[in-house]
């Protein structure tokens, strides 16, 4: 682990818009997948506490926060493996790079808020 060759030699910025290639290289399919399947579990709690709220506006809030993630996860994948043009979108809470992870936490943190608020109705 750890000695992957396309880090030094081939790949552009590869702790930021490629890190999914050399999650690829290193680990694997396995580990490629398991991205893919913690993306989906994102996308599969999201989805729940949007149609799980209450307020219309929580809802609609819920889905948009998990469909930028996603999308911005299925962009970067997608530059990865030669399927979308390269454009410099990271990959959420793993690419390195402070303002887009803030901005991901941030997205998730409100989300919390609005499971943690439907969560206080219900009880």
């Amino acid at each position: 682990m750890g000695e992957s060759r396309q880090k030094f030699f081939f790949l552009p910025d590869r702790h930021t818009d490629f890190i999914y290639a050399i999650i690829g290289e290193e680990l694997g399919f396995v580990g490629t997948a398991l991205v893919v399947v913690l993306f989906g579990v994102i996308l599969w709690r999201g989805w729940r506490i949007a149609l799980q709220s209450d307020n219309e506006f929580e809802a609609l809030l819920s889905m948009g926060i998990v469909a930028s993630i996603l999308f911005q996860a299925l962009i970067n994948m997608g530059a990865v493996l030669k399927f979308l043009p390269v454009t410099g979108i990271t990959l959420p809470l793993v690419s390195y790079g402070s303002s887009s992870l803030f901005v991901t936490l941030g997205e998730i943190g409100i989300l919390f808020n609005v499971a943690r608020r439907r969560k206080r109705k219900v009880e």
